[in-house]
């Protein structure tokens, strides 16, 4: 009985010690991912709120005071250049004008007058039957009938322009905003809201702005201001609501004068089916398109001190390298300007747990070296429990026919 004891005991050792062998201990170097530095084409798409004009804006004044006869039009609708919006009580302007025509009139009776008289002190003077004084004196009568007709007709036209003042009609074509005075209201040149505004909507002006150092950038990649706006790409528009916009656009022209760090650009977008109005809001979508560049993960990045570094791998080894990136991005992807080439191998995961000269293996290739030799210990493990088994057998038998 002591002896089988003792054979059991060494029975469990056996197992527990071929156990620890199918377990080792490793602590060889970390797998990362790892990538290959290589140029690419990317496109980083970039929001800037932006207001939306209609081409025109035009606030509608009367030039003349009166009251509001009649109102020809209604809010929102679409008006052709010259169509009437407003009239205008005419009846003293109309009276005006008839009092105008009368001078008018009087005073061609003047110069008429005038006119007889100088041609007869005329002919008197010649039979030196009239002095000079009376001549020069007929002759300035007339003059000044001639005048008096001039400053008639004048206020003639002036009166007719008044009276075709009383009816307010469109400036361009567009659509017509609130109307804040009806039929009845007493209106004047000073008054300081307008009678409507019209919005010329068939092409939006889309405003937006960039910074100072934006534009120089842009400046400094196409050459010019000309330059700049005749290589941008076309831009998008999202409206309020999220959705984008059916039509692209494109940018017109850039201020020339920079207000607290920004200038203003304009873009102008179609508007076919009148989705868009004057008075809204948006964001301009502008494509950063890079032609050749190389393009990382920022997941493949660290900061240090406002400074981007990536991990590079040397030797096998980590080794940290700045990077200087592009200040757009798309919030998942830098594009690297300078301290990477093609060819260079980085670490492009998990590098919050580097340091430097820390050994990496890039994930995979590990697990393929190890592969084989862990199929040897393993096989070597089962042959040396199969014989130990089979040893166990032999002194267990034994040991029966001894007893």
């Amino acid at each position: 009985m002591k002896q089988r004891f003792v054979k059991a005991a060494i029975m469990v050792c056996c197992v527990a010690a071929v156990g620890c062998k199918q377990a080792p201990m490793t602590t060889g170097p970390g797998e990362y991912a790892v990538l290959t530095v290589a140029t690419t084409d990317r496109e980083i798409p970039t929001n800037y709120s932006a207001t939306i004009r209609g081409r025109q804006d035009i606030d509608i004044y009367p030039q003349v005071s009166g009251t509001i006869w009649q109102l020809c039009v209604k809010e929102g609708q679409r008006v052709s250049k010259g169509q009437t919006l407003f009239i205008i009580d005419q009846v003293p302007y109309k009276a005006a004008l008839q009092t105008a025509e009368a001078n008018v009139a009087a005073a061609k009776a003047s110069v008429a007058t005038a006119q007889l008289t100088y041609d007869s002190k005329k002919e008197l003077f010649a039979r030196n039957v009239v002095s000079q004084f009376d001549l020069s004196t007929a002759e300035n009568n007339l003059l000044t009938a001639k005048a008096q007709l001039a400053q008639a007709e004048a206020q003639q036209v002036n009166a007719a322009n008044n009276l075709s003042y009383t009816v307010v009609k469109a400036p361009s074509d567009g659509v017509v905003g609130t109307l804040p005075y009806r039929v009845g209201a007493l209106v004047s040149a000073s008054m300081p809201q307008p009678l409507t505004t019209v919005s010329d909507n068939s092409t939006m002006y889309v405003y937006f702005s960039l910074t100072e150092k934006q534009l120089l950038e842009l400046t400094r990649r196409y050459g010019s201001i000309d330059a700049t706006l005749k290589s941008m790409p076309d831009v998008q528009l999202r409206l309020n609501d999220g959705s984008m916009y059916d039509q692209k656009g494109r940018v017109e022209s850039i201020s020339g004068v920079i207000e607290t760090g920004t200038v203003q650009l304009r873009a102008a977008f179609p508007n076919k089916n009148g989705l868009l109005h004057s008075g809204g809001a948006g964001d301009v979508v502008l494509a950063n398109a890079y032609k050749d560049c190389i393009a990382i993960p920022q997941a493949a990045t660290f900061e240090l001190q406002d400074k981007v570094y990536v991990y590079k791998i040397k030797d096998g080894k980590a080794a940290s390298s700045m990077v200087e990136v592009e200040p757009i991005s798309n919030g998942q992807e830098y594009i690297v300007k300078s301290g990477l080439t093609p060819g260079d191998v980085i670490v492009a995961e998990g590098v919050g747990l580097l340091r430097e000269g820390t050994p990496v293996v890039p994930k995979g290739q590990a697990a393929a070296a190890a592969a084989p030799a862990e199929e040897q210990p393993a096989a070597g493990a089962a042959a040396e429990a199969a014989g130990e088994t089979s040893g166990d057998a032999a002194a267990q038998t034994q040991n029966e026919k001894e007893e």
